[in-house]
């Protein structure tokens, strides 16, 4: 997610964006003349196997308990989804592939606001309720014994609010415009707005999404593209991604291709009329993933690009960055700044994502420290005017909003995880080298490919690959109340 404020620090030129069982059949009576009732249908065992990279080790969230769940790890979300602009109504059904992680006589998933046409598990139909934001369904479950959802749904979409005073803050979640257009940003949560999902950053998941739209309209989701039938737009994650991560935005949208590094398939989507200043911004993509390749290795994904929404901010969205029109208003270089900040994220974040909204510090300060990096780079401004603004913005939000070890739940995403691990990541380069340092980074993201990651494992992973023993540097940078010396 992009920077939320801008820091007024004297830089020149420089930018801070921000296996399913069968039932029991009912055994033949003993008494040859007893009456008989029809046998109990059996369903067949579901073979899970082609999911198991959506395999996950669900904590509960410290920071939004409410959301998610730790006794459900889903492996696979199967989305079909059908959008009537004209009578604001969204029509889907969700296949899910769950495995449950603990003994339970019922489970819950993160959803709203829909009205719940059915509901079966393993082909059985059971009941399945909406209160609270939650989806209940009144099924008993074992843990490590896979099951197989099916919920059908429809009705408007509702967004839910951001726990946020960042200065670009709107609600998260499915977005209905005026035109009856749709388009999300749902970090840390909001995935609960369009799907049943299991919204908390420790559970990723694989996804096929299918979306009919209206003729002349236009589905873009997060994943690879898979085809278009018709009105039926299609897109398939084959690596896995956590739900903040996945994207919808729906409208009438043009599309732009084009070739990445190696061959990486890219795709731009902007309304013509609306976004065409912007078009030419998202064509220099190429550039910014070579530069990023060139530092932390191949890009982790089959394909990428970008789609414009009306928002005043921009999302990591994996494979697909979702980034909003009102960023243009900042300048050509502040949009480039963001794109290239949310790029960033596909492997820092995305790839390699944190178990829990603790660590958030490990997604933004990696990438803000990138941006600023490529910032220097452009700019040519020196180290130590680096080094002053980061530990300026540093000193500055420490005392507004904590360190960045201990986010508060009220304040989600504002700079301190982004400004004050920047400053960290400086130190340790300061402390490396730029050979060993970029050594580094390149193997946190690629060593640890379509996993999740915590404070420990990242001071742990560093202490190992350098040799040293950083855990006082960085654990120093996260908990202290003002800017380490």
């Amino acid at each position: 997610m992009r920077r939320a404020v801008l820091l007024a620090v004297a830089l020149p030129a420089l930018l801070v964006t921000g296996c399913a069982a069968k039932p029991p059949t009912t055994p033949p009576s003993a008494e040859a003349d007893a009456p008989t009732s029809p046998p109990t249908p059996t369903v067949p065992a579901v073979d899970y196997s082609p999911w198991q990279a959506g395999r996950s080790l669900p904590v509960a969230d410290p920071i939004y308990p409410a959301r998610g769940t730790d006794a459900l790890d889903v492996l696979h979300y199967g989305l079909v989804l059908d959008w009537s602009p004209s009578t604001s109504v969204l029509t889907g059904t969700a296949t899910l592939r769950i495995r449950p992680t603990k003994d339970a006589p019922s489970f819950s998933l993160d959803f709203m606001p829909y009205q719940v046409d059915a509901v079966t598990v393993d082909g059985a139909t059971a009941t399945g309720t909406v209160a609270k934001e939650k989806l209940t369904v009144a099924t008993a479950v074992i843990a490590d014994k896979p099951i197989t959802l099916v919920v059908g749904y429809h009705g408007k979409p509702v967004t839910t609010p951001m726990p946020s005073k960042r200065a670009d803050t709107e609600p998260l979640g499915l977005t209905l415009t005026k035109d009856g257009s749709l388009w999300t940003m749902q970090e840390p949560f909001g995935s609960l707005t369009w799907y049943p999902s299991n919204d908390q950053p420790s559970d990723k998941a694989l996804y096929d999404i299918a979306v009919t739209v209206p003729a002349g309209w236009s589905a873009i989701a997060s994943g690879t593209p898979a085809g278009q039938d018709g009105n039926t737009f299609r897109y398939q994650s084959v690596d896995p991604v956590a739900t903040y991560l996945t994207t919808l935005a729906i409208g009438k949208y043009k599309q732009v291709t084009a070739t990445g590094p190696h061959g990486i398939p890219l795709s731009y989507w902007y309304r013509p009329g609306t976004d065409d200043k912007i078009l030419p911004w998202l064509k220099e993509s190429p550039k910014y993933l070579t530069w990023l390749e060139k530092r932390f290795g191949p890009y982790p994904f089959p394909t990428a690009g970008a789609v414009i929404v009306p928002s005043e901010s921009a999302m990591e969205t994996q494979q697909m960055v979702t980034i909003g029109s009102g960023i243009a208003k900042m300048g050509r270089e502040a949009f480039e700044a963001d794109l290239l900040h949310e790029y960033t994220h596909q492997w820092f974040g995305n790839t390699v994502t944190p178990t829990s909204w603790r660590d958030l510090w490990l997604n933004e300060g990696w990438a803000t420290y990138i941006q600023r990096l490529y910032e220097q780079e452009v700019y040519k401004f020196s180290d130590a005017d680096l080094e002053r603004s980061l530990r300026e913005g540093d000193a500055q939000l420490r005392k507004k909003l904590g360190p960045p070890g201990s986010p508060r739940a009220a304040n989600f995403a504002e700079s301190n995880v982004y400004i004050c691990p920047a400053a960290m990541l400086k130190e340790l380069n300061d402390a490396l080298g730029d050979e060993k340092f970029f050594a580094l980074a390149r193997a946190w993201v690629q060593d640890q490919k379509n996993t999740q990651q915590d404070r420990a494992s990242f001071i742990a992973f560093v202490n190992k690959q350098t040799g040293k023993d950083f855990t006082k540097l960085i654990d120093t940078w996260l908990d202290s109340k003002s800017t380490p010396k």
